[in-house]
């Protein structure tokens, strides 16, 4: 049975590390707070004192961090994951981070004869508990069939993007897709409100149509029931457009719809909302429009 390793057990990483012990995989768990690695430990998973020693113990090991600085350190600073680098070691990243820094740590580890894979993962806090994850994966596809028993314990959709680094990529691009889907969900609630309609009615109405997608289907019940707590927390959408405009500039491509949707989010953080769920960006729209969105009887 394949050792796996998972570094980083936030709200999708514990779910995921979870998940994969559930599999029957051996798994060594490394996070800075203790409370995560303390409730997996009494599920079975043996801990770690730092990623070096996590390295060290596996056939595969996971990261699932905030940011790019935060995987550069981990994989490549003192104590991290290359100075447990040993032959056959494959190195997955869950993270989403700028592709540039993909490359890099690719490139990197790949140097000490470590196979990289980016593979950042979508479907919110739901579908890393229930195993059900798309998976977007860049790197050499032999790591990819190597790991891929453990994908299967994650996620259902996994698809081979490409060279390292266009995981990334398409990480990107959905989280476009996503950010245009909360805001839009945002507006047409608050819109549905203020011109005299019951918005869940309006959502009933139009999600079997053509307006018909995940955000709609899973987000409104949460806002109707006044729940704002984060399945994916606002701070971290706003940084993953950030790496979206970034990534954009850097090949020069114009995302003009995308740039405003970065704004909304951007302005989240400015009221104190990035602890909160990313469809709570309505705060930001009822702000704008003068009201509260009105909960059902």
């Amino acid at each position: 049975m394949m050792r796996v390793g998972y570094i980083g057990l936030g709200i999708m990483g514990k779910s995921i590390a979870r998940n994969i012990l559930k599999a029957g995989f051996p798994l060594t768990i490394f996070n800075r707070s203790r409370k995560a690695v303390d409730e997996l430990v009494l599920e079975g998973a043996s801990a770690a004192s730092s990623p070096a020693e996590v390295a060290r113990q596996v056939d595969v090991v996971f990261t699932n961090l905030p940011d790019s600085p935060d995987v550069e350190k981990v994989a490549l600073g003192d104590g991290g994951i290359i100075d447990g680098a040993h032959a056959g070691l494959i190195f997955v990243d869950n993270s989403t981070i700028k592709p540039a820094t993909a490359r890099r740590v690719s490139e990197v580890l790949g140097a000490k004869g470590v196979a990289c894979l980016d593979a950042p993962v979508s479907g919110g806090d739901v579908g890393a508990r229930d195993g059900t994850l798309t998976i977007m994966v860049g790197g050499p596809g032999a790591a990819l069939q190597t790991v891929m028993p453990v994908f299967n314990a994650m996620g259902k959709t996994i698809t081979h993007v490409g060279e390292p680094g266009t995981g990334q990529i398409a990480k990107a691009a959905n989280q476009i897709m996503v950010a245009a889907q909360m805001v839009a969900m945002a507006e047409l609630l608050v819109f549905a409100q203020k011109a005299g309609a019951d918005p869940q009615k309006v959502v009933n109405a139009i999600r079997g149509g053509a307006a018909q997608c995940w955000t709609l289907d899973i987000k409104p019940p949460r806002l109707f029931q006044g729940n704002r707590n984060p399945g994916f927390k606002a701070k971290m959408q706003a940084k993953d457009l950030a790496i979206v405009i970034e990534t954009a500039r850097q090949y020069g491509v114009p995302l003009p719809a995308t740039a405003i949707n970065a704004q909304l989010f951007e302005a989240m953080l400015a009221l104190g909302m990035g602890e909160l769920d990313n469809s709570a960006v309505i705060g930001v729209i009822e702000a704008l429009a003068g009201l509260s969105l009105k909960l059902s009887e």
